[in-house]
C-alpha cells in the first residue's frame, strides 16, 4: 500500500463535522476498505470532532480543530486535536454513558475503541486534547494496484 498524509484543520462549527466524515470516506474509498469499516471511520471521526467542538471548545465557532490522516504500509491513523479545555480525568471520560454535558449520551470514547484497533487520548486541563486512533489495513486478497 501506498503511503499518503493529509492535514486539515477547519474552524469548530458543527457543519464541518461532516466535512471530516467525507475526507474519511474518501480515503477509505481510496483504500478499498469494505462498506462497513468506512462507516466505523466516519462514526469514530464524526465522534473526535464533535467532542473537540462541544466539549473542547464549548462550541465556540471561533476555534480552530485539527485533523490529521496518515496512511503507512498497513496501518491508518487518524489524529483529531483541540487546543481548548482539555479533559481533567481521561479515564473517567472514557466510560461508557459518562458526559460533561447531560444532553448528550457519553457514548463517543465507546464508538471509537470499538470500531478502532487502538485508542489513545492525551489531554491537559487548559492547553487541549489530541485523539489518536488507528485502524489495521486488512491487505485485499484482489489483484493490487
Amino acid at each position: 500500500m501506498k503511503s499518503n498524509q493529509l492535514a486539515l484543520t477547519f474552524s469548530s462549527i458543527s457543519e464541518n463535522v461532516g466535512i471530516a466524515r467525507l475526507l474519511i470516506a474518501s480515503v477509505g474509498g481510496q483504500l478499498d476498505l469494505p462498506l462497513n469499516d468506512i462507516e466505523e471511520l466516519k462514526v469514530a471521526v464524526s465522534e473526535a470532532v464533535s467532542n473537540a467542538i462541544i466539549h473542547g471548545y464549548h462550541n465556540q465557532s471561533n476555534r480552530i480543530v485539527y485533523l490529521n490522516l496518515e496512511v503507512a504500509g498497513d496501518l491508518l491513523k487518524i489524529v483529531v486535536k483541540d487546543e481548548g479545555c482539555g479533559i481533567p480525568d481521561v479515564e473517567q471520560a472514557m466510560q461508557p454513558a459518562f458526559s460533561t454535558d447531560p444532553e448528550r449520551m457519553g457514548l463517543g470514547f465507546v464508538f471509537m475503541q470499538s470500531f478502532m484497533d487502538d485508542l489513545q487520548v492525551d489531554s491537559v486541563v487548559d492547553i487541549g486534547t489530541t485523539v489518536t486512533m488507528m485502524k489495521q489495513l486488512k491487505q485485499s486478497s484482489s489483484a493490487s494496484h
